[in-house]
């Protein structure tokens, strides 16, 4: 559980009590009602109806539920890179291969089976952003329900900001550029997405950092965040990121992965509105493939 407080301000003297919780705290209405079901949404430490009226210099105060794990993770001893964890929150740099979440058709050698290890019983992963399981590179989650529905938030908006590097192969006929071209699903597909006209609306923004050896080291940033935006992208570029089994073509230079990595990573503390900013460097095995 964790509890959240507010002074209310002379702007909102006379609101409703559950307007601030839910605007101010930005509350969900689903932790709202949990929460008055309780008795645990307070006012000046007393437990108040939905309907009070606060005055300013009141204190609002509200306990709301981490929700319960639909799935039984199991526990796996390995390493887990943190790079940064305060009490709402934390960043870690994934390896990969490695899957992030497990689930029943893949109940082991996560990074949530790692994760469990380390936090411990009750533990509860909530990531923020995904990355494939061929992914490296920056990720952040949650610790609690509140902070997690305050990062989604920001995720596709100018607040959160995610940013990749990618070896490629080709050169991009532009050193500069904007990719905003639409994706959904393959037909009959599950996994596989293609640029269609009556996908949804993706953009993914470029800059070619280093050309050469017939192939391309690029930086991107994400506009929108779709399934596979980057490597869809990157092939209909017509330089699909090397490794790439699924758009390009796999290479035994990179077993079990491909030259993907989230190399940055920024975005507002979910309770301080602090912005928090994070680099990783590109993997060793990706910058053997320009060399």
């Amino acid at each position: 559980m964790k509890t959240l407080d507010h002074l209310v301000t002379a702007e909102d003297d006379g609101r409703l009590i559950w307007r601030i919780v839910r605007g101010r705290m930005g509350v969900s209405a689903r932790q709202l009602s949990r929460a008055k079901a309780a008795g645990l949404m307070l006012l000046d430490g007393i437990s108040v109806h939905a309907d009070v009226r606060v005055k300013s210099g009141q204190r609002v105060s509200i306990t709301i539920y981490d929700d319960a794990p639909t799935f039984t993770v199991q526990k796996q001893d390995a390493p887990v890179n943190v790079v940064y964890e305060d009490d709402d929150l934390f960043v870690i740099d994934k390896s990969a291969p490695l899957a992030t979440q497990s689930s029943p058709k893949q109940p082991d050698n996560t990074l949530e089976n790692r994760l469990m290890y380390l936090y411990g019983d009750g533990f509860v992963f909530r990531p923020v952003n995904r990355l494939d399981k061929g992914t490296s590179g920056l990720m952040a989650a949650a610790k609690h329900a509140h902070a997690q529905l305050s990062l989604s938030k920001q995720l596709h908006t100018p607040d959160f900001v995610r940013e990749y590097l990618a070896v490629c192969d080709g050169v991009p006929p532009e050193s500069r550029g904007t990719i905003d071209l639409p994706i959904g699903k393959a037909d009959g597909a599950t996994v596989k997405r293609v640029v269609r006209a009556d996908g949804k609306p993706s953009v993914t923004h470029y800059r070619v950092l280093e050309a050469k050896n017939g192939r391309s080291l690029v930086r991107l940033r994400l506009e929108t965040g779709r399934t596979h935006q980057i490597r869809v992208h990157m092939q209909a570029l017509g330089c699909p990121v090397t490794g790439d089994f699924l758009y390009g073509t796999e290479t035994e230079a990179l077993p079990e992965r491909f030259a993907l990595h989230s190399a940055y990573m920024s975005f507002l503390h979910p309770l301080s509105g602090k912005r928090l900013e994070f680099e990783s460097p590109l993997p060793e095995e990706l910058k053997k493939l320009m060399e």
